[in-house]
């Protein structure tokens, strides 16, 4: 069952909505998400679609050949990480005050994580060649 979940930067002037939120919450070890998170970001499946009110406070920075990073210019909050390709977006779960249901089910680039921290859950975990084998566009 999905549902209907809206969340929102610091500061308030981006809400993001998401019309089927299915439960899902995963975490993200890769260098580049740590460094730009200041740790592992926990996101939800955001699917192709978002909807975003506060539009023209979202930027975008094109951190590799295959996603792009979004956050408020005004207070900084990272909103979501892109996959250009497949066109999904991973939407940072904490901006949710309430995930009604959510499960903790997956982290990617395990090998890359850290060894100062551990989750407890039991979770689908992906080595960096799993992901980009999964994610990464092939060819031109």
């Amino acid at each position: 069952m999905t549902k209907t979940i809206s969340g929102r930067c610091l500061c308030g002037a981006i809400t993001i909505t998401l019309d089927s939120f299915d439960g899902h919450v995963g975490a993200c070890h890769c260098g580049m998400c740590r460094r730009w998170s200041g740790g592992p970001p926990l996101t939800v499946n955001g699917g192709k679609t978002l909807r975003l009110s506060g539009e023209a406070h979202v930027r975008r920075y094109r951190s590799s050949d295959w996603a792009e990073r979004a956050f408020c210019e005004r207070c900084g909050s990272g909103l979501f990480y892109h996959l250009l390709k497949t066109g999904d977006h991973f939407v940072w779960a904490g901006l949710f005050d309430a995930l009604p249901g959510a499960v903790f089910e997956s982290q990617i680039f395990i090998d890359r994580k850290p060894d100062w921290y551990e989750f407890a859950n039991p979770t689908e975990n992906l080595t960096e060649a799993e992901v980009f084998a999964k994610y990464a566009p092939r060819g031109g």
